[in-house]
């Protein structure tokens, strides 16, 4: 039977007070919206309906062909919402789940949970609940004597003994989809809010005869819908603390999740060691056996087995086995290292290969740059790879000696076994195994260095007599 998903994204979210869609608000790195969509996939739901609203192009540039959107023209409620998607799947034999996109922590393995209940009962609609401590302003699962579902009657509808039931409406549900679009027609506005709710759907099938089914969520959390940006912020937290927890039981030791940032999309092998102040975002995927942080930022990057990584950033960098990078390192787009390569403090990368055993060890920018193995860069040398209109390349071949303070001219190429003599601009090509010198002859004056103190103890006093410096 086909497993079909409506995922409601209309509304405006005004309490996010926010120029971005509510559901394009990221979570751990990802918008809500798609760690529905995940969900929804991961649920074995074959097809997709977004409903867009305010916002509906941003929205619908995001989905882009991971689900098909519909325009809910205008906001009259959820049930009205649902009904948008009638076009497409109205007439169509299966099951339909309809999540909300504002809800990110709700998992895969709950809506298997829900379809199992609901395939299991023969349930024309299946409801997912929470029993929460504070349930003001959220629908109350209404039961009857027999602890069947009877109803959903949202907060501002119900009477006192109402509001004092703690099982909530979670807002997920899984519905027979033609009984689904049977009874969206029969829904009527007079309510509240005068909006037509889907929750209504529950009360017509139950009045119909048909079973009602829930099934009760053990983490409430779930069931949390993100309305502003201090739901926002925990449910950040609710979902960093999944993540952590999923990288140790895998074997990955976290000194302290709870100042530890890991995205969702992040990878990371077992026995590596992360420390505090990590932030690790996007795609990065981090090997085995490797001590990260503290104090380290890598976004959307590729890192090896056996890698220290110690206060440094990285942005879409790849670094090879046993590489060593930091203290204070910066890699930018581009950085490509080969095994064994050594990133030391005050270092920056972009645009650069190293091969392998390469050694950067401090205050030098490698950019634009081709270098081989086993090349050793002296304290503060630079490719000098930008004239104010192009960008050109340097190259380095294997083992050659770029000494402290060399400046390197690109284009220029500097070959195998080399030696350039620290002090040095390069303009020119370096043939292997040439050693290079370009800098002024050194010229010392003996005894001048007294006659230079003379002559500025001279200039002080005629300055504290109010002289002026007498020069012209």
């Amino acid at each position: 039977m086909e497993r079909m998903a409506v995922v409601l994204a209309a509304g405006l979210g005004k309490r996010m007070k926010s120029k971005r869609h509510k559901v394009l608000h990221p979570v751990c790195g990802k918008p809500m919206l798609g760690h529905v969509l995940d969900v929804a996939a991961e649920a074995g739901c074959g097809r997709t309906i977004v409903i867009v609203g305010h916002g509906a192009d941003a929205v619908r540039s995001y989905v882009g062909d991971r689900a098909e959107c519909v325009l809910q023209a205008e906001q009259l409620g959820t049930g009205h919402a649902v009904l948008q998607a009638g076009e497409l799947i109205g007439g169509e034999e299966g099951t339909t789940v309809v999540i909300c996109g504002d809800t990110p922590l709700i998992r895969p393995e709950t809506i298997r949970a829900m379809l199992e209940e609901h395939e299991r009962a023969g349930a024309a609609a299946t409801m997912l609940t929470a029993v929460v401590p504070d349930p003001a302003g959220l629908g109350r699962v209404i039961r009857g004597k027999d602890g069947r579902v009877e109803r959903i009657v949202e907060h501002r509808d119900c009477t006192p003994d109402e509001l004092r039931i703690t099982e909530i409406n979670a807002g997920t549900y899984c519905f027979d989809n033609r009984k689904l679009f049977e009874a969206l027609g029969k829904v009527k506005n007079d309510n509240a809010q005068g909006e037509y709710y889907l929750t209504d759907v529950i009360g017509i099938l139950h009045d119909a005869g048909e079973t009602i089914a829930a099934y009760r969520t053990p983490d409430p959390a779930e069931a949390a819908g993100v309305n502003d940006r201090i739901a926002l912020a925990e449910a950040e937290r609710l979902m960093r603390e999944r993540i952590n927890r999923r990288h140790m039981e895998a074997g990955v030791t976290i000194i302290d999740p709870q100042t530890t940032y890991i995205d969702a999309g992040v990878e990371i092998g077992a026995d590596t060691v992360i420390w505090p102040g990590t932030i690790l975002r996007g795609r990065t995927v981090i090997g085995e056996d490797c001590v990260v942080g503290p104090q380290a930022d890598i976004t959307d990057s590729v890192i090896g087995r056996g890698v220290t990584v110690r206060h440094s950033v990285l942005l879409e960098a790849e670094v090879g086995d046993g590489c060593t990078i930091g203290p204070y390192a910066h890699l930018r787009p581009g950085s490509k290292l080969a095994a064994g390569c050594r990133i030391g403090d005050f270092v920056e990368l972009k645009n650069a290969k190293l091969g392998e055993g390469t050694k950067v060890p401090h205050l030098s920018y490698v950019g634009d740059a081709i270098v081989g193995r086993d090349v050793n860069f002296g304290c503060g040398a630079i490719t000098v790879n930008y004239d104010g209109y192009n960008k050109s390349v340097t190259e380095i071949g294997d083992r050659a000696f770029i000494g402290s303070n060399v400046n390197l001219i690109a284009p220029v190429k500097i070959g195998e076994d080399a030696y350039v003599v620290a002090g040095s601009t390069i303009t020119h090509d370096v043939k292997p195994n040439d050693m290079a010198i370009a800098r002024e002859r050194q010229i010392n004056k003996e005894g001048y260095a007294e006659k230079l103190r003379a002559r500025a103890r001279a200039k002080k006093e005629r300055l504290s007599r109010g002289e002026g410096s007498g020069e012209s």
